[in-house]
C-alpha cells in the first residue's frame, strides 16, 4: 500500500487514518504506518503523547460497538484496531507498542501467551469477564484491569485511565442481590414483550439493520421501525445499540432472545 508524501504537510490526516484502521485493520501496511506516523506527525507529537491508543478485541460486535462509542466520546482515547478473534488480536499486538488492550474473556486465548505478547509489545491489558466469571485466572496471570460485562461508562473510562497510567483496577463483582435484581428486571421487560417484539429484538442483537429484519420476518422497515418504538418504550433505551448493550445485560432477556433467535434460524 502506498500513502502519498504530503501526509507530512498535513499531519490532520492522521485522525481519519486512525478512525480508519479498525475498518482496514487487514492491511497490515497500514497499521505499520499509522503507528509509526502517528508518534511524529500529530501536532508534532504533542497528542499522540498524550493519547491513549486502544486496540479492542471481543467475538460480539455489538460489545465492541458499544465499547467504542463510550470510548470515543473522550479526548484521551483513540481506537486504532478491533479485533473480533484471538488471530487479529495477535496480529494486533506485534503492530503496535505502549497500547491498552481491552478484550473479552469469551475469545479464549492462552493467557499466559498473551500477557507475554503484550508485555514484550510495552502494552496493558484490561480483561472484559462475564458477570459470573471467576477473576483469579486474570489475576494470576497478570492481568491490570479487570471488569464485567454489566461494567458502567464511567467505571470503564476510569479503569482504562487507571491501567494507561500505570495502575491497576478491579471492578467488584456484582452479589447475589444485585444479580438477582438484573434478573428481575430482565423478566419483567421479557414478559412484557411480544412474540414479534422479541424477534425483532433477538434479530438486533444479532447485528441485523431493520432491511433485514422486514425481509426475515416477510414486512415493510416501516413496520420494523414501529415496533422498534414499542420496544424502546418497553426497555427505555433510545437506540438499537443500546437496546443490543441492554439485552446482553440482563440474563433472562438474553436467554430468551436467544432462544428465539435459534428457533428462527431452524426455520431459515
Amino acid at each position: 500500500m502506498r500513502v502519498s508524501d504530503d501526509l507530512h504537510q498535513f499531519p490532520d490526516r492522521m485522525d481519519m487514518l486512525l478512525t480508519l484502521v479498525p475498518r482496514l485493520f487487514d492491511s497490515t501496511d497500514l497499521v505499520s504506518f499509522v503507528d509509526t506516523y502517528s508518534t511524529h506527525f500529530v501536532n508534532g507529537g504533542t497528542e499522540a503523547s498524550s493519547m491513549n491508543k486502544i486496540i479492542l478485541a471481543d467475538i460480539q460486535a455489538i460489545f465492541r460497538a458499544g465499547t467504542a462509542k463510550i470510548l470515543a466520546m473522550e479526548d484521551d482515547f483513540r481506537i486504532i484496531a478491533q479485533c473480533p478473534d484471538s488471530d487479529r488480536l495477535y496480529q494486533a499486538i506485534d503492530a503496535f507498542r505502549g497500547v491498552v488492550l481491552i478484550f473479552a474473556a469469551t475469545l479464549k486465548t492462552d493467557l499466559i501467551s498473551l500477557m507475554e505478547k503484550v508485555a514484550s509489545a510495552g502494552s496493558r491489558c484490561i480483561s472484559i469477564l462475564e458477570n459470573n466469571e471467576s477473576p483469579q485466572p486474570f489475576l494470576a496471570a497478570g492481568v491490570e484491569g479487570l471488569v464485567y460485562r454489566n461494567v458502567s461508562g464511567p467505571s470503564l473510562l476510569e479503569c482504562a485511565r487507571r491501567v494507561a497510567g500505570g495502575e491497576r483496577f478491579q471492578q467488584p463483582g456484582a452479589g447475589n442481590s444485585e444479580l438477582m435484581e438484573e434478573d428481575l428486571v430482565g423478566a419483567r421487560v421479557r414478559d412484557r414483550l411480544t412474540s414479534k417484539e422479541m424477534k425483532i429484538v433477538a434479530l438486533i442483537v444479532q447485528g441485523c439493520k431493520n432491511k433485514e429484519i422486514a425481509i426475515r420476518l416477510g414486512t415493510t422497515e416501516q413496520v420494523v421501525k414501529n415496533y422498534l418504538r414499542s420496544i424502546y418504550d418497553k426497555t427505555g433505551v433510545s437506540d438499537r445499540l443500546e437496546l443490543a448493550l441492554f439485552t446482553i445485560h440482563h440474563k433472562i432477556l438474553a436467554e430468551a432472545a436467544a432462544a428465539v433467535g435459534n428457533q428462527m434460524m431452524q426455520l431459515v
